[in-house]
């Protein structure tokens, strides 16, 4: 398994010592020569903060953003297993209180807002832990 993931992305602008980056997510399919008429194929681009402070990098260059891949298995735990264990173990819970299926499906995604609202608030903290890094495209 690869130690990096990288991103192949364009600057867009740059305030200080933040970089900001426009990548281009693809679908798996998206390389298909039928990608034009399927409805399955999509891209989206997003915008990538990254801190540099080398002052190499300018509006519209072509760069690539790198990360640790093992930020990539720690941002999936955070954003899509956890709250998936919230969500069963209030189902759990509740069946095992007797709780009809509503209320208890309901509960576990009540239970998601603060979840999230967590994530939210300590977004300073995450952003210094998933720290990316960039390239000069050759």
């Amino acid at each position: 398994m690869s130690e990096s993931i990288d991103h192949s992305g364009v600057v867009e602008k740059i305030e200080g010592e933040t970089v900001f980056v426009r990548i281009t997510q693809r679908s798996a399919c998206s390389g298909c020569h039928a990608q034009s008429i399927c409805s399955a194929s999509e891209q989206k681009d997003k915008i990538i903060e990254v801190t540099d402070r080398t002052g190499l990098f300018h509006v519209n260059e072509p760069v690539v953003i790198c990360g640790q891949s093992s930020l990539g298995l720690q941002a999936v735990l955070l954003a899509f297993v956890l709250p998936l264990v919230i969500v069963v173990a209030a189902i759990a819970v509740g069946t095992g209180l007797r709780w009809d299926e509503t209320t208890s499906g309901l509960t576990g995604l009540a239970l998601l807002l603060p979840y999230y609202g967590l994530l939210y608030i300590l977004r300073d903290k995450l952003k210094r832990r998933f720290i990316f890094t960039l390239k000069k495209l050759n």
